[in-house]
């Protein structure tokens, strides 16, 4: 994304302070950010705001920048998308009508980027006949619509209105933005720990927060791939536009894994499941007693392993995980030829700044051919696109 250029459209709406953090969050992604606003929405939120976020000058006026008098055109041109949040009632009808009474709308008059439009009003206004009309029109010249959400509205009604959270705008923009060469493509992807009861207060767990995970769900949707994400427990949003699976226990795992499974292209096992259970769970809370406690524990299912003794059946790329502490590509290899893996990607939990509960990585991906591939620390969104990178020309180069 580094490079890319996006104009934000910020109107005369209270949802207006919002659109700071999503200039902030583009800004974060490496994306060159410009702001242009409407007098209206500089009575929300003030100019200062937004140049000292985006590093840029804001444009409120037509003739703010004599020395720039383009910039109407520029602007809608040179950018590679436009997102307009929060877009009032009043820009959705200009914009569908043609007019060009101000600078943003002029601007959108003469724009050639990508653009997205979110709107935010109260509830009537955006039920209006009128605004729906508009926006239906919107949608059908190409301009992509993300649907405002539900709930409590500043102005003290409760229904549809709501810009939407600045972080799913963001990966909307990362998707509109994105190459789209997993289109047409099925991904199932696993990510965080699973938890083994032990009684109904105590359970068994481990350290993985689900980052990968989701890093590879969000890259692969952002591709344009169709994306099963289940998880064990995390704090972590889940993106949207994924069909989204919530599980617990590794035996709930298993069953969300082999009902989803069908016709999927690639299956990325990124989840850290435990290998144990105890043998019995206490209905009631086990009260402290003895100086010493022992569980009886048995083994959990396989997932992988169940996944590649049944690949002939459910062709796919199957893509494993092994978090280790010792003898790293070893351990990998064993795994890879074990379980019938196409690939299996390796890194070093001990690490403070890779693995679990960080937002960096860095692996060892390791092919069945026995090739074995470096990559440097990065980002987990980074690494995740070079683990789909991978899975994707294997699935290329298969019959």
């Amino acid at each position: 994304m580094k490079g890319k250029k996006v104009l934000v459209g910020v109107t005369g709406g209270i949802a207006a302070y919002k659109a700071a953090e999503l200039v902030r969050l583009l800004i974060k992604a490496d994306l060159r950010v410009e702001v242009a606003m409407t007098r209206s929405a500089t009575r929300f939120v003030t100019p200062l705001t937004f140049e000292t976020l985006s590093g840029n000058k804001v444009i409120a006026g037509m003739f703010d920048r004599e020395d720039m008098a383009m910039d109407h055109i520029r602007c809608g041109q040179d950018a590679d998308l436009i997102i307009i949040a929060p877009a009032t009632a009043n820009i959705v009808g200009k914009i569908a009508h043609g007019i060009g009474d101000d600078f943003l709308s002029t601007c959108m008059l003469a724009a050639t980027a990508k653009a997205l439009i979110c709107p935010a009003m109260n509830d009537h206004m955006f039920l209006n006949p009128a605004v729906q009309d508009n926006l239906a029109l919107l949608q059908k010249r190409g301009f992509f619509i993300m649907a405002p959400e539900s709930g409590e509205l500043a102005c003290g009604t409760d229904g549809p209105g709501r810009l939407p959270d600045p972080s799913d705008i963001l990966e909307q923009s990362l998707i509109l933005l994105s190459k789209r060469d997993l289109e047409g493509c099925k991904i199932l992807v696993t990510a965080g720990p699973t938890t083994e009861y032990i009684d109904p207060v105590r359970y068994i767990t481990n350290r993985s927060s689900g980052k990968m995970g989701y890093a590879l769900a969000r890259a692969a949707l952002r591709r344009g791939a169709e994306v099963v994400l289940v998880s064990g427990p995390t704090t972590i949003k889940p993106p949207p536009g994924i069909v989204f699976r919530p599980v617990k226990t590794a035996e709930d795992m298993r069953r969300a894994v082999f009902e989803h499974r069908n016709g999927c292209h690639m299956i990325i096992k990124a989840a850290a499941v435990s290998d144990y259970r105890p043998k019995e769970t206490a209905d009631q809370k086990v009260k402290k007693g003895t100086e010493s406690f022992s569980l009886d524990m048995v083994k959990n299912p396989d997932i992988l392993a169940l996944l590649g003794e049944t690949k002939k059946a459910h062709p796919c790329i199957l893509v494993g995980f092994a978090a280790e502490t010792e003898a790293l590509v070893k351990n990998a290899r064993k795994k890879i030829n074990a379980k019938n893996l196409d690939m299996i990607v390796a890194n070093d939990v001990s690490r403070k700044d890779a693995g679990f509960q960080t937002d960096t990585n860095a692996v060892k991906i390791i092919y069945a051919d026995g090739r074995v591939e470096d990559s440097p620390l990065m980002g987990k969104i980074d690494v995740a696109h070079l683990i789909l990178d991978r899975a994707k020309a294997l699935k290329d180069e298969s019959p």
